[in-house]
């Protein structure tokens, strides 16, 4: 049995699960997220957690015990707490600036960029070199946190580009003058 899959997840204070049509819904004090149900999954709720349960040991059912857990469980964190990616601008005149609906990047190409976020995805501008990504989707924050960083992606030399807050960039040495 999946060691990840077979343990409770518990549910915070304001959040509300249900399961209808096999779809699993979660509400929380932050918004609403839905998923589908695939497989041959059961989920159970029960007044302080929830757990996924698998009705056969085929290899799919298996990976897929596992995977709904922790899908859960990011639903269950997402509504009550959110979630937040940190992006880094590192280079001479790398910048960004937040217009109404849109993020403009200035990253040293020949046009700015301007990037407008998803639905459910909210995207501030502390610094002009700092970015920060937030939402109540795990995996929507990440993607598009990806998305900007594969603007201009940092490069090994001088380390220049847009990279996560504790990212570290293995540096490369440059070419050595004739010795």
């Amino acid at each position: 049995m999946s060691r990840i899959g077979k343990k409770p997840i518990p549910i915070a204070k304001g959040v509300k699960v249900e399961v209808k049509d096999g779809i699993i819904i979660v509400e929380g004090p932050k918004g609403r997220l839905e998923r589908p149900l695939k497989g041959a999954l059961t989920v159970k709720i029960e007044p302080e957690s929830v757990k996924v349960e698998r009705q056969n040991d085929e290899k799919q059912t298996k990976a897929l015990h596992g995977l709904y857990r922790a899908l859960i469980n990011n639903m269950i964190i997402g509504v009550s707490q959110g979630y937040s990616r940190k992006l880094e601008l590192v280079g001479v005149g790398y910048k960004a600036e937040a217009k109404s609906n849109y993020v403009i990047f200035s990253l040293g190409y020949s046009h700015p960029i301007y990037f407008k976020p998803p639905d459910g995805v909210k995207v501030e501008v502390p610094q002009p070199t700092s970015v920060v990504v937030s939402g109540i989707d795990k995996e929507l924050v990440g993607s598009v946190a990806a998305k900007i960083r594969s603007f201009k992606k940092p490069e090994p030399y001088k380390g220049k580009g847009i990279r996560y807050e504790n990212e570290v960039i293995r540096r490369k040495e440059g070419k050595t003058a004739g010795k």
